[in-house]
């Protein structure tokens, strides 16, 4: 059916035209059916049309996701003064739509037809980029979350595990170790026995905390040799026994000297002192592990700067590092190697860091992806940092094949991205710049192949 004024009219930003002027847009525009789930707009087709929704409800993705929603009297397309070029979404019916399509060809003339009409579409489409960035900015930070969080959480994974498997070892040991107990218990031995008991016991585990460890050919041979001494002294474990007394430091010698002092109870407390070396070294373990994730645990805090204001003296250095430790599970799975080159006169800086700390992740976040795919060459992440004159420069360098000189002009662009489809908002380097100009700073990036460096300057003193 033909459209009408009043369908027009149901758009606010045409509701108090003329009817002249309503009459202008039906007779130059072009109404347009759509059934649900037709195609309405191609992703990355060419953008030459505006389009007056009147009836039903069209949808935009982006990899899926939904992007924007427009419904009946909504205004969209390609407006006058946009520099637009091709459709950054497909847009989809969602239920059976109906709609006047204005070609890019008739806009002057549109304009000229219709003034008001014009600073009107320029709001119009103010308020859509601005609401399009801020929903894209929300999206990048959420996706840069979500590689944080799966690297921190593949970082706490090793050591709980490690805990995890040393806690059910020390269990497994500490029920053998009540059996040996009770064996040396029941024997027939005087005080002064087991008192040599104790004392033999007690050198053999503080010389395993202290002794030295050996080359493996050194440490196989050592092995057999006590290997064969147990077999022949008649103990059954005698070659599960041996690598665990010699990492507690046994040779032929000392292995005779603790026979000679333990007497009628040699094999129960030989056993029981390989246990109580391999429980001290069980709890070593679950201290080193609950270390790490004390560790990490300080190292997201401090990178989120929980609890503190939003300025605060800054220590560049500190945050890289913990960056790097964040990122650790992808630095290591792409497998690049990092290098520090770091001036530690630098003074802290007056800054936001949870701000920074975006800095830092995005570009060293950039640089692993540069390398990532790199079949031949070496993957080198290099962070330099040195102090000119009243700023700081942080230097971030890849070995990665570099930026085409043809795209280099474009790598700070908003929505703008090398990487493949789905695996980049094209918003990273551009929140990277704005925060730096934030404070004060300047970046730049120099790249060639296999050479790509981003410089970053900060102020030592912010004004």
């Amino acid at each position: 059916m033909p459209v009408t004024f009043e369908d027009l009219r149901r758009a606010p930003l045409l509701v108090d035209l003329a009817d002249e002027e309503l009459q202008w847009l039906i007779d130059n525009g072009e109404e347009r059916l759509f059934e649900a789930g037709a195609i309405t707009v191609e992703e990355a087709s060419r953008a030459d049309r505006m389009y007056i929704l009147l009836e039903g409800e069209i949808e935009g993705r982006i990899d899926g996701r939904l992007a924007f929603q427009a419904h009946a009297g909504d205004i969209t397309g390609k407006l006058p003064h946009s520099r637009m070029v091709s459709y950054p979404v497909g847009v989809r019916a969602v239920s059976n739509v109906r709609l006047l399509q204005i070609d890019e060809a008739n806009f002057g003339a549109m304009l000229e037809r219709i003034p008001r009409l014009e600073i009107r579409l320029i709001r119009l489409m103010a308020d859509r980029i601005r609401e399009f960035t801020s929903s894209e900015v929300q999206q990048s930070k959420l996706a840069a979350l979500g590689k944080l969080a799966a690297g921190l959480a593949h970082e706490l994974n090793n050591p709980a595990a490690a805990a995890g498997r040393a806690a059910s070892n020390l269990r497994e040991n500490l029920g053998s170790m009540r059996d040996l107990d009770c064996r040396i218990a029941s024997s027939d031995l005087t005080s002064q026995q087991r008192s040599a008991l104790v004392t033999a016991e007690g050198k053999a585990i503080e010389h395993a905390r202290s002794c030295t460890p050996i080359d493996a050919l050194s440490r196989s041979d050592r092995e057999d040799e006590l290997g064969v001494m147990l077999q022949k002294a008649g103990i059954a474990e005698a070659w599960d026994l041996a690598p665990q007394l010699v990492d507690a430091g046994f040779d032929r010698e000392s292995l005779k000297g603790f026979a000679e002092q333990t007497g009628p109870v040699f094999r129960e407390a030989l056993a029981r002192t390989a246990l109580l070396i391999a429980t001290d070294r069980l709890a070593d373990e679950i201290q080193e592990s609950m270390g790490r994730i004390s560790d990490l645990v300080k190292s997201i805090k401090e990178y989120s700067y929980m609890d503190t204001a939003a300025e605060r003296d800054v220590d560049v250095h500190k945050d890289i590092e913990n960056t790097l430790r964040i990122l650790n599970s992808k630095i290591n799975k792409s497998g690049v190697t990092v290098e520090r080159d770091y001036d530690r006169g630098l003074p802290t800086i007056r800054a936001n860091g949870s701000e920074l700390n975006q800095v830092w992740t995005n570009l060293i976040d950039n640089a692993i992806d540069a390398m990532a795919e790199m079949k031949t060459g070496e993957k080198v992440l290099r962070i330099r940092t040195e102090r000119r004159l009243e700023r700081i420069v942080v230097e971030v360098l890849d070995t990665g094949p570099g930026v085409p000189e043809e795209l280099r002009q474009r790598i700070f662009e908003p929505f703008f991205t090398t990487k493949k489809q789905g695996q980049g908002t094209g918003l990273g380097l551009d929140v990277v710049q704005r925060i730096v100009r934030r404070h004060h700073g300047d970046l730049r990036m120099e790249s060639r192949p296999w050479r790509t460096c981003f410089q970053v300057y900060l102020p030592i003193l912010r004004k």
